[in-house]
């Protein structure tokens, strides 16, 4: 397992170069290293139009560095008046999960404001989720020097400071870049073959282009060649390695309307309804990832849920063992990933429908790295409750773990008591969930709903989704305001489903 770490100094780097190189010279007896630097090539010009996006230029390849060992020298000042360098640097090793090593000038700095210093340094760190390790300080200065949670690095540095250094707590905060640039990583590693039935939207198109040139995903477009590919030019666009097929094509439109039409044989679906019907883009799409000529599709970005999804249940139909096609949404938190579940699909399930949609929300977010505990929600916290709807939870949580006992499941449980200790140990003392949750199961749509919006708006989070759950083959569904990010987001986690 890779190990990362970067050096940063809040003043003019004077010294902070040669401690990188004391430290690389250590670290690399040990294993490979890897050093890069905390900018990545990035331009000025690219900081200034978007902080967001250069970041996430630095931390994919960073995140994806195999060597024992990567070492981040810190980014210096750009004369751009708004750079936060300190700051940049700090969000760099959050999200590469890299532990900070801060360099000091302490000469003829009393000790108790030399510690002061560190505290404010840890603590700002832990405000952009990032973990100070260790401070490097003069030999003669650093015995004097006892900060909680911070290592002392005595420089010039020693065997044993090295041996320290690695001794210090990992970082295991997952923001938001992380899990993108790791998402897109696994994306990649195993390219899978992704249709998108709506290319005359622009946002579509730049996505398709992003996807293509960053290796996440094979990509095809249903429509017409020429007009797609010459809008595609306009826009300055390279899709040249996409395929482009029409819903005309006269051997995939017979071959999809007769397989069309058998499915729907009992519905009395003739051969040329089925022709009519496979000519709808969306049908087209969702037969072409049916007969295994895509791997997983991704609309909705200019047709409805209904629109994207309804095919997707009348020709690729629910997994076996699964009795309802449900949703999740991945909220990226600021340090770490929630998957909620359903806010976009079912209005009103049953408890025995709540209790599958706990189990696929469950296996949909191991499947995203997220180690799942589950807590379905309620107004009401084990028995403190009563009434139909208490009871329904209920009795969807002994369903559930009835059905799957590997699994961590609590319920009912309020929000406050899944996600707060402090509220938890008052409230479910017992639970091994409360307090820890990492899935949550709304008991309907008009909570969940409600609920991962009201997160999302008020906390900043990332909501990814809705990624739909239960099918035999992944289809996604988009929202019509989706931006470009969160179209490619789509497309790299319908590509990981279709690795499944």
């Amino acid at each position: 397992m890779t190990a990362r770490f970067i050096v940063i100094q809040p003043a003019p780097a004077t010294t902070a170069r040669e401690v990188g190189d004391q430290i690389a010279a250590a670290l690399s007896t040990r294993g490979s290293l890897a050093r890069v630097d905390a900018l990545g090539g990035v331009d000025v010009d690219t900081v200034t139009a978007s902080t967001s996006a250069a970041l996430a230029q630095v931390v994919t390849p960073i995140r994806t560095e195999t060597s024992d060992f990567v070492l981040i020298d810190q980014a210096e000042d750009l004369p751009v008046a708004t750079f936060d360098v300190f700051g940049w640097n700090l969000d760099v090793a959050a999200s590469t999960g890299a532990r900070v090593v801060l360099v000091l000038d302490a000469e003829g700095v009393p000790t108790d404001l030399l510690e002061r210093e560190i505290e404010v340094a840890r603590d700002r760190a832990a405000a952009h989720q990032a973990r100070l390790a260790a401070v490097a300080l003069p030999a003669a200065i650093a015995p004097q020097v006892d900060v909680e949670g911070v290592a002392t690095l005595a420089l010039p540095l020693t065997d044993e400071g090295v041996a320290a250094l690695l001794a210090t707590p990992e970082s295991n905060a997952l923001t938001p870049l992380a899990f993108q640039a790791d998402l897109v990583a696994r994306a990649a590693s195993d390219r899978r073959r992704i249709v998108l039935p709506e290319p005359e939207d622009d946002r579509v198109l730049r996505a398709a282009a992003e996807v293509l040139a960053r290796g996440i995903a094979d990509i095809t477009l249903i429509g017409e060649e020429t007009t797609v590919r010459a809008r595609a030019a306009e826009l300055g666009l390279d899709i040249s390695a996409a395929r482009v097929v029409s819903v005309e094509d006269p051997e995939l439109r017979e071959r999809y309307a007769a397989e069309f039409a058998r499915l729907r044989a009992k519905k009395g679906i003739t051969l040329d309804q089925a022709r009519a019907k496979i000519a709808d883009v969306s049908y087209f799409a969702t037969m072409m990832v049916h007969m295994g000529d895509a791997d997983g599709m991704v609309s909705g970005a200019a047709h409805t849920t209904a629109h994207t999804i309804v095919p997707s249940f009348q020709i690729i139909k629910t997994a076996p063992g699964v009795s309802i096609v449900s949703s999740v949404f991945l909220m990226l938190m600021k340090d770490r990933v929630w998957a909620f579940g359903d806010c976009a699909v079912n209005p009103d399930p049953t408890p025995e429908q709540l209790a599958d949609i706990a189990i696929s929300s469950a296996a949909t977010a191991r499947r995203f790295g997220i180690d799942p505990r589950i807590a379905l929600l309620s107004y009401s916290t084990g028995t403190s409750g009563s009434g139909a709807d208490v009871d329904a939870v209920v009795e969807a949580t002994r369903l559930a773990r009835e059905k799957a006992p590997e699994l961590a499941v609590e319920g009912p449980i309020q929000f406050d008591a899944a996600v707060d200790a402090a509220v938890a140990a008052k409230k479910a003392p017992d639970s091994t969930v409360a307090g820890r949750a990492t899935v949550f199961v709304f008991p309907d749509l008009n909570a969940g709903n409600i609920g991962y919006k009201a997160v999302q708006r008020s906390s900043g989070a990332v909501a990814v989704g809705p990624v739909l759950q239960g099918l035999n083959k992944p289809v996604n569904d988009l929202s019509r305001g989706a931006l470009v990010e969160d179209i490619v987001n789509t497309i790299a986690i319908t590509a990981v489903q279709a690795q499944s």
